[in-house]
């Protein structure tokens, strides 16, 4: 069984997200550590493999947001265990220039449990994001890693 759960946090800096999938760690692994089957769950067409310290460019294709850019800067790859990023949380205003703020992290954490793999998705640092759009940027994220962790989770468990 899935199931996602929401660590009661106060903090307006970081979003975890639990899932517990019914696939083996090697298929959730290269689900996230794909480039290609991270675009497919994920709603994104990225043009590039993923590999640490690369910069990797695509389009949403999510309802809505077909026109925006997709950039993400891969930190780390350590193979079925973990893989995280940066990029700018909810950058979807084609007219600001969001080059100039700080990123958040956007980390995956895999380990091997009874029922299949439990995944962690955490995105953390808003609290560096312009006071602006600050809680939007965290308000929309938590709502969307909701959804991904739903996405990947059928995704995998196909």
């Amino acid at each position: 069984m899935t199931s996602t759960m929401v660590d009661p946090m106060t903090s307006t800096d970081r979003i975890e997200k639990k899932v517990v999938l019914r696939a083996p760690i090697g298929k959730v692994w290269q689900a996230i550590a794909d480039s290609k089957q991270f675009g497919e769950w994920f709603r994104v067409k990225l043009a590039e493999p993923f590999a640490a310290g690369k910069k990797v460019k695509g389009k949403l294709t999510i309802p809505n947001y077909e026109h925006l850019q997709f950039e993400m800067e891969v930190e780390r790859v350590e193979p079925e265990n973990y893989f995280s990023y940066r990029w700018h949380p909810y950058a979807i205003d084609p007219k600001i220039d969001y080059s100039k703020e700080p990123t958040t992290l956007v980390e995956f954490s895999l380990q091997e449990v009874k029922e299949g793999t439990a995944l962690t998705i955490t995105e953390s640092g808003f609290d560096r994001l312009p006071a602006s759009r600050r809680a939007e940027a965290f308000r929309m994220n938590d709502n969307g890693w909701a959804g991904q962790a739903k996405q990947i989770a059928a995704y995998v468990e196909k």
